[in-house]
């Protein structure tokens, strides 16, 4: 199941800029063994990217917790189910951008792009600009929620979901919002703490 972004990736030279030691060490393809090893396998063959991005490095750290985030990013993120993909891709390089992430930035802003979403668009998730002309008003509403979530979970209530239904969103993809949302939340963190830098992919669809 090749996606689109990884194949325009496997087809394309990148220029990084030079390598970041990170604060913490990754586990490196050179080095993987064992089950780290087999699933980095996994991922290249079944996904039709060359190489492993840096995130899963970090989580490879803790191998059940690799292979359970895996799992859950096929099936919850790189998947068309309740939100297709250029909605969830919306939610990840709005909260990214919120959380101060560029390794996830960059790369959901490129796989926004891959998925249909315009530069106007991307431009104002960067800038926080939920007025933009660039976002109809279901899609306004659904990042206010998002960012709802991100920011101040412990003040969403029934009326902000009926808010969103009332905008033409179904129950199931308000659910689905929240778990993308919380998803990237931990994404961001996780990024930013092991110290990724961006992978310079926006440039690849510029």
């Amino acid at each position: 199941m090749a996606l689109p972004e990884y194949e325009k990736i496997a087809n394309s030279v990148r220029n990084v800029g030079p390598e970041v030691t990170p604060n913490l060490a990754l586990i490196e393809e050179s080095t993987a063994i064992g089950e780290v090893a087999v699933l980095y396998d996994h991922f290249r063959t079944h996904f039709g990217r060359p190489d492993v991005p840096g995130i899963l490095k970090c989580f490879a750290t803790h191998p059940p917790l690799l292979r359970t985030m895996m799992d859950l990013s096929e099936h919850l993120l790189f998947s068309e189910s309740a939100l297709g993909r250029k909605h969830k891709e919306m939610i990840a390089v709005f909260v990214s951008t919120q959380n101060s992430c560029p390794y996830c930035a960059d790369s959901h802003g490129f796989f926004l792009r891959v998925h249909g979403g315009s530069s106007e668009t991307l431009t104002a998730l960067q800038n926080n600009d939920l007025c933009s002309p660039g976002l109809n008003p279901a899609e306004q509403e659904l990042l206010r929620f998002a960012k709802k979530v991100n920011l101040n979970s412990h003040e969403i209530s029934r009326g902000d979901v009926d808010l969103l239904m009332d905008s033409g969103w179904t129950e199931l993809q308000v659910a689905e919002a929240v778990h993308i949302a919380s998803l990237f939340a931990t994404f961001n963190r996780v990024a930013n703490a092991f110290g990724l830098q961006s992978q310079g992919l926006l440039a690849l669809y510029d």
